[in-house]
Formats: structure tokens, C-alpha cells, sequence
């Protein structure tokens, strides 16, 4: 494993970047607004080292997720759902490999013990119940993360972050929009549940820390992908004296490689 070294340029406090012990988002900093690291690209807060793993966390079930929409769905509106699933967060997945490195940040390799249950329960079904409750389920934890994304958008000061955040601003609603569209969205029950979720324990809303060693779980974009990733490269390029030194000691996301700091945050679901 690997960790990114930029050239005195990342002054990181590492005691707020260890992985914060399995704690629930209600337990860490209640703003987000504390500043852990200050980078080449702008200051990193709590909550905006939160947001990246969220990110990541969301991929790692809406992906499995959209594979088994394309194989159970039995309307063409649903199979066209689970298809952007897969493009939409294979690209978003690709930039919080590149990023988490850059800002110190390690990622998960699985996603919280609620988001496994969503994938656990629509694995488990078929037919127009499999359907509804895909459609519902989804956009419901789309639109819980959504008011999340534009807050971080409006209020980062880091560069990478905010690329970050315009990519998942359109990933989401790109996500929420082919759910509405398959015509079994519940709005009553989806904008309740996702305005008012349930109390879980904060262990519930955690993804686990990764293996140490463990290779990263890296999502494929499909063949016929349209969704693409943040030109980062483009971004850091006319910062001069960058260079990524590995260390054999680390265990940062990126690339293959990955470990996993923060916690999913947020609201209790992630989208």
C-alpha cells in the first residue's frame, strides 16, 4: 500500500484523520466545519473528509445494486435505472480513488451494515414488488444525500472537493431522476423516510474499517459507459512540485490500494 507525499505541501493533523473508531455521524464533530488538514488545494474539514468516504460508501451498494436491477428489473424504465447505477457510480468511484490519497483519506472496501441490508433485502425479491421497492428505496437514499452534496458544494474551499461535489450534485439527480421515472415512486412514503429516518446505532451507519493489506474493491465502469470521472490530473497540473512517494507503511485510497478513514456521515442512508 501506498501513501501520497506532496512536496511540504499537505500539513495533515493525523490524530483527526485516523479512522474515527466505527463512531455514527452523530458522535463526530455535529458542524463538519473543523479543519484536519490544510492542503495545496485548500483546507480539508470533518465534514468534507466525511462527504469523500460517504461517496465511496455509496458505491460500494447502489453498484451491486444497479448489476441487480439490469438482471431482476421487469420493466425496461428499471433496467435503464440499474444501468445508471452502475456507469454513474463506477465514475464517481474512480475520482475518490484519485482524490483520497492526495487529501490523506482512506477509503472503505465495504459499504455500512444499513446500506448491505438494502442490498440484502431487494436480493431477496422479485417481480413488481422487487421493482417498487428498488425505485423507492433508491431514491429515497438519493435524496437523502442530495441537500448533503449541496451544502459541501456551496461551502468547500478545497479544489478537489469541489470537483467532487459537482460530479455527485450530477450523478445524483441524474440517479433520482430515472428512479421517478420508472413511475413507482411512493412520494409521501419516500420524502418522509428520507426527512425522517430512523434512529440506528451508529454502527449501523459505519462503513468498517478495511483489512489491512486488503487490495482495494475497484468498480469497473460498463463497456458502454457515458458517465466520466473528474479530470484530476487537470486540476493539479499547474500545481509544480508534485510527487507521489510510496510508503510501504500506509494504507491510503487510491488507485488499487485503499484503507478507510471517516465514516459515512450524513444522514442515515447513503445515495
Amino acid at each position: 500500500m501506498g501513501t501520497l507525499f506532496v512536496g511540504g505541501a499537505l500539513s495533515v493533523t493525523l490524530a483527526a484523520l485516523v479512522y474515527p473508531s466505527m463512531l455514527g455521524v452523530s458522535t463526530v464533530s455535529k458542524s463538519g466545519d473543523r479543519i484536519i488538514a490544510n492542503t495545496q488545494w485548500g483546507p480539508l474539514t470533518e465534514g468534507e473528509r466525511d462527504f469523500v468516504v460517504k461517496v465511496r460508501a455509496a458505491g460500494l451498494w447502489e453498484y451491486p445494486l444497479g448489476q441487480i436491477g439490469v438482471q431482476k428489473g421487469t420493466s425496461p424504465a428499471v433496467v435503464t435505472a440499474g444501468q445508471h447505477l452502475i456507469d454513474g457510480h463506477a465514475a464517481l468511484d474512480t475520482t475518490c480513488r484519485k482524490i483520497a490519497p492526495m487529501l490523506n483519506i482512506t477509503l472503505p472496501n465495504v459499504a455500512s451494515p444499513q446500506q448491505q441490508a438494502f442490498v440484502s433485502q431487494l436480493s431477496a425479491e422479485n417481480g413488481s414488488k422487487f421493482d417498487t421497492d428498488y425505485a423507492n428505496i433508491l431514491r429515497m437514499t438519493h435524496g437523502s444525500i442530495f441537500n448533503t452534496i449541496a451544502k459541501v458544494r456551496s461551502t468547500t474551499k478545497n479544489t478537489l472537493i469541489r470537483a467532487l461535489a459537482d460530479q455527485a450534485n450530477d450523478t445524483v439527480l441524474d440517479h433520482i431522476t430515472v428512479m421517478e421515472q420508472t413511475g413507482l415512486v411512493d412520494y409521501n412514503q419516500t420524502v418522509f423516510q428520507q426527512t425522517t429516518p430512523p434512529k440506528l446505532p451508529d454502527s449501523d451507519l459505519t462503513p468498517p474499517p478495511p483489512i489491512p493489506g486488503e487490495p482495494m474493491v475497484v468498480l469497473t465502469p460498463p463497456p458502454t459507459a457515458t458517465a466520466t470521472p473528474v479530470d484530476i490530473d487537470k486540476i493539479v497540473g499547474a500545481s509544480a512540485g508534485v510527487t507521489a512517494v510510496p510508503n510501504p507503511g500506509g494504507n491510503n485510497g487510491g488507485g488499487n490500494n485503499g484503507g478507510n478513514n471517516g465514516n459515512n456521515g450524513g444522514n442515515n442512508n447513503g445515495g
